[in-house]
């Protein structure tokens, strides 16, 4: 595979700890439901797209010594996201890979399916970047072609807010930008039921 047609997908996830993880929705539906959903999630994500040989998946996690922990589902490459806010992570993990086009995903999406992927890797044979957007109006998949990872779209974004999609396509003006299917995570209760209607095998069930 020649490094321009090499694919990294990048999966970011917390350790799925009690306490630590689904802080907004733990506080609709309780910490232990809140972890589990998390912890059933990411093992269903990492299962179908980690199993998939259409690109390479790394398990970015954080706290950085969390690496070697034993909560960690699935045999995914893991490696630390390093230090600073969540642009500053998705930032790094996007420079500090080998060549090739570098996909970052979130680990909280139910729906998530190996055909989002390949769409947005589709849309970086035609565009600079892509973005996946979530009805909260940030997003839930940010990627880059081969040869625009010298662009940083996460600089002056606000994160985990209304603004961050609309922020980050501006960071990106002049930039062809693709995008690709709309997805929801659950960041609260609200949000957590709806999922549970629509997708109740990969929820945790109270």
């Amino acid at each position: 595979m020649t490094e321009a047609s090499r694919r990294w997908l990048v999966v970011m996830a917390k350790e799925p700890r009690l306490g630590r993880v689904k802080t907004r929705l733990a506080r609709d539906i309780g910490w232990v439901r809140a972890t589990a959903f998390y912890r059933i999630t990411l093992r269903h994500v990492l299962g179908r797209l980690g199993a998939d040989p259409r690109w390479s998946t790394v398990l970015a996690v954080t706290p950085d010594v969390s690496v070697a922990s034993a909560l960690w589902p699935g045999r995914a490459l893991r490696c630390g996201q390093g230090p600073g806010d969540l642009g500053t992570r998705m930032g790094h993990m996007m420079s500090g890979l080998p060549p090739g086009a570098v996909v970052v995903v979130g680990s909280d999406i139910p729906s998530l399916a190996p055909r989002h992927i390949a769409r947005a890797f589709a849309e970086l044979g035609s565009h600079d970047a892509v973005l996946g957007p979530a009805e909260d109006g940030g997003y839930w998949l940010i990627g880059l072609r081969a040869g625009a990872r010298r662009l940083d779209p996460f600089s002056g974004v606000r994160m985990s807010s209304e603004k961050t999609l609309s922020d980050t396509l501006k960071q990106l003006e002049g930039h062809s930008v693709g995008l690709v299917d709309t997805l929801t995570d659950a960041d609260d209760g609200k949000a957590y039921g709806r999922l549970r209607a629509s997708a109740a095998r990969f929820v945790a069930r109270a």
